[in-house]
């Protein structure tokens, strides 16, 4: 298959484009993204040589967040953009420039698809794949500015309860790096809330070199930004999903009344 020339097509017609969005007439200041929202893998890689029990696991998306961020956009009437495809074809978290843009590892799991890929094609990848999405990121974003809407962006993630060996006792995290006036307001609002263990840049942290959409989207436009991690345990089913979601909904919902009434947005 080819576009005509010799450049093979990374995607049929008939595949799913790589952007999904949910209520883009949304008003909120809220614009959600979703970098590992889907694992879906283009039909020309085939399986990337994985068995199919890898490809439910982590490390080919992040468990149960597609649930999460499609309720959470629907209860606070926010603009969801997410990625249908999986981080093993090409994280959309990751420098495309950085060794895990592609990984050839991930966690113990070597990726044979992904050895000895050509310049060529690892950059068709990017151009189908990972160019897409975040032009429509920027591209949703310069129109908000454009009319004047408040934009707070907030990148949905969740992960593993125990990596490496070792558990991991939060129930959910805040990632950030220069930009502090949404996660510490948003730590502050999730240690109010009994039940729950909050990590502060916790599992991860965010930064140049590792993430992309909140330093490229988030801090270089100065926006207001975080991102949420939220473990897979806790999320792996409906119920779960549906729970996160009106609870981070109620709480986003009093952050933004807070930024109002300080004029912040």
């Amino acid at each position: 298959m080819s576009d005509g020339g010799d450049i093979p097509l990374l995607l049929g017609s008939d595949e799913a484009p790589p952007v999904l969005e949910q209520n883009q007439a949304g008003r909120s200041p809220f614009l959600f993204t979703s970098d590992h929202y889907g694992r879906l893998i283009p039909r020309m890689l085939g399986d990337l040589g994985l068995p199919d029990g890898e490809l439910v696991r982590h490390i080919a998306w992040d468990i149960g967040i597609a649930g999460v961020a499609d309720a959470l956009s629907g209860h606070l009437g926010a603009h969801l953009i997410a990625q249908r495809y999986s981080r093993l074809v090409i994280d959309c978290n990751r420098p495309p420039a950085a060794a895990s843009s592609i990984p050839l590892i991930s966690e113990a799991t070597t990726i044979p698809g992904n050895e000895g890929l050509s310049r060529d094609a690892a950059e068709l990848r990017r151009k189908i794949i990972f160019a897409p999405y975040h032009r429509r990121i920027d591209e949703v974003i310069d129109e908000r500015l454009r009319l004047g809407m408040p934009t707070v962006l907030v990148s949905l993630h969740s992960f593993t309860p125990v990596y490496a060996g070792i558990a991991r006792p939060w129930h959910i995290g805040t990632l950030y790096h220069r930009d502090t006036v949404l996660p510490l307001r948003l730590l502050k609002h999730l240690r109010a809330e009994a039940d729950l263990v909050v990590g502060d840049n916790e599992p991860y942290a965010v930064s140049d070199e590792t993430d992309y959409t909140i330093p490229v989207h988030g801090e270089k436009r100065s926006l207001i930004c975080t991102g949420i991690e939220i473990r897979q345990d806790l999320i792996g089913d409906q119920s779960g999903q549906q729970q996160w979601a009106e609870r981070l909904a109620r709480i986003l919902g009093e952050i933004e009344t807070e930024l109002r009434n300080e004029g912040v947005i």
